[in-house]
């Protein structure tokens, strides 16, 4: 009966290169133990380096989810300081592509979306048009202050006012204009005629319209005797023209002959207005 002995080998590793090689008992025994690298005849001792394989970790197979399994991706680390590449999974891949830590941090203003260029032309059109038209409507309301305090303008204005079929009158400011002095004279020669020298002034710093005035005679009791209105062409000389208005800061006198008849009015009153 023949009894086989199966040699008992072990493995080592060179320490230069990392190959692998079997060791039977004999080799570990001779030369104490040195052997030479087949692969790159360094000569090492085989007892020393001996070679443990790491230990196995019991793995379920399941062949159904197999396609499930993450490919592994190589990538180059920038860290490392061999040039080398490292094994990792497609999420890590992932996450190390969209990594910007070495990146200066910024800091971005979110944007609004933007409204489509029709809308906004339209709104922008609109608006136009809107402040235009109460553009013209202040102005046509406000016309003769404008004109009055713009009369650079204001044959522009008349312009525009005649093709619009609008009036552009002086400005009516009766507050601006006063009655310096006024006195009431007798005729020596006729009984029945007086007449009524005043003194206007106007304050505007601008010209105004041309006030009416109004006449009242009077009797001892200062009750009314006869009243009548006077328009600027009553007052003022034949060869004056109304129509460019009162100057600014000016002062203008009047003269008027009245018949009073039988009258006889002993005082009078006078008073300036603009009709409504």
């Amino acid at each position: 009966m023949f009894v086989r002995y199966q040699e008992m080998t072990d493995i080592t590793q060179c320490p230069q290169c990392g190959t692998h090689f079997k060791i039977t008992q004999e080799q570990r025994n001779s030369h104490q133990g040195m052997v030479r690298c087949g692969q790159c005849q360094t000569v090492f001792n085989a007892v020393e380096n001996l070679y443990t394989p790491p230990e196995q970790l019991a793995l379920p197979l399941i062949l159904d989810d197999i396609d499930d399994v993450p490919a592994i991706h190589s990538v180059y680390d920038p860290y490392s300081s061999s040039d080398s590449s490292v094994s990792i999974s497609p999420e890590a891949a992932a996450r190390r592509a969209n990594d910007f830590s070495h990146l200066a941090d910024v800091y971005v203003t979110p944007v609004k979306p933007l409204a489509s260029a029709r809308r906004t032309w339209f709104w922008a059109l609109a608006s136009f048009l809107l402040s235009l038209v109460l553009l013209l409507q202040t102005t046509y309301f406000l016309r003769v202050d404008i004109a009055a305090q713009l009369p650079g303008i204001k044959p522009v204005m008349l312009s525009i006012c005649e093709q619009l079929n609008c009036t552009l009158p002086l400005p009516q400011k009766i507050d601006l204009l006063s009655i310096e002095s006024s006195e009431l004279e007798a005729d020596p020669t006729q009984s029945n005629i007086i007449t009524l020298h005043a003194l206007l002034r106007s304050r505007a710093p601008y010209a105004v319209a041309y006030p009416f005035i109004e006449l009242t005679l009077t009797d001892t009791q200062d009750n009314a005797l006869a009243r009548r209105s006077f328009e600027p062409a009553d007052y003022l000389p034949p060869t004056s023209d109304p129509k460019p208005g009162f100057p600014a800061n000016r002062e203008s006198s009047i003269k008027l002959h009245l018949n009073t008849t039988d009258l006889k009015p002993a005082g009078y009153r006078l008073f300036l207005f603009y009709p409504q």
